[in-house]
């Protein structure tokens, strides 16, 4: 049995997104903070056990557990006929929920159960990401959290889950509507994006967001979560914190002096 203890957890990526990921604005022992904590590091050492046995390739939901989400899956695949069309469908769905987040951070809300993180709309990466999993495995497709760390930057922390489809997992930024392919068309893998830059570039062309970037994948962390576990799940909500408001203002004033990490996290 592989032991994978030496890569899990928030201190893979370096001192500094360690203490971003303790700030976490998300309430402790909610599942996102659990998400975070039992991520587990993609690295050479890793790759064939994330690939091969840490995430079953069955899904375990069964009709009737959670008829809301049942409901807008349906609702957002109307006329979908294959793995690919049905999984674009949902990536645009996730995608749209920015548009009714507010803009005001006293009125931000974040964590929760996925159909009231729908309901209130959301810009916030990990719940959008979370909705995204949850959808695609309603819909019968196995699915994952991906965590991104650009480590020669600061608060460069993104999320974006896989899709398991076609007999290989594929990258999809629930936020951004990016559903990563090879060059054949074939699902490409954060592993295949970590790798193998080219394929996140063939993206750009199409589709350039500020994470369709090669340095966006430097550090990549892989976690289950299994939406029809979900009574076992704390779902608390909470507001954004002192620590993720400092940076959300320095980024709504444009980070003047550049980019950098402002409390003290390197110290």
């Amino acid at each position: 049995m592989f032991d994978v203890s030496a890569y899990r957890g928030i201190g893979q990526f370096g001192k500094a997104y360690k203490v971003m990921l303790e700030n976490d604005a998300h309430a402790p022992g909610s599942v996102d903070r659990l998400l975070v904590e039992e991520m587990i590091r993609l690295c050479t050492e890793t790759a064939e056990y994330l690939y091969s046995r840490y995430t079953p390739i069955s899904v375990y939901y069964k009709k009737g557990m959670r008829p809301v989400l049942e409901e807008y899956v349906e609702a957002v695949t109307t006329g979908s006929n294959s793995s690919e069309e049905f999984v674009q469908a949902i990536t645009l769905f996730t995608s749209g929920l920015q548009v009714k987040a507010p803009a005001d951070l006293d009125s931000v809300q974040v964590g929760g159960i996925e159909e009231d993180i729908i309901a209130r709309g959301s810009d916030w990466c990990t719940d959008v990401a979370r909705v995204g999993c949850a959808l695609n495995q309603v819909a019968g497709f196995p699915g994952r959290m991906v965590s991104l760390f650009n480590t020669d930057e600061a608060y460069s922390g993104h999320v974006i889950i896989e899709a398991y489809r076609g007999g290989a997992w594929g990258a999809i930024d629930p936020l951004t509507n990016v559903v990563y392919y090879h060059p054949d068309g074939k699902p490409a893998s954060a592993w295949d994006l970590m790798t193998n830059p080219v394929i996140i570039e063939y993206h750009c062309k199409n589709k350039t967001t500020p994470y369709t970037t090669a340095g966006q994948f430097r550090g990549v962390a892989i976690s289950n979560y299994f939406v029809w576990k979900w009574e076992e799940y704390d779902y608390t909500v909470s507001r954004i914190n002192q620590y993720y408001r400092s940076v959300l203002e320095m980024e709504e004033q444009g980070w003047p002096g550049g980019l950098r990490w402002i409390n003290g996290e390197e110290d």
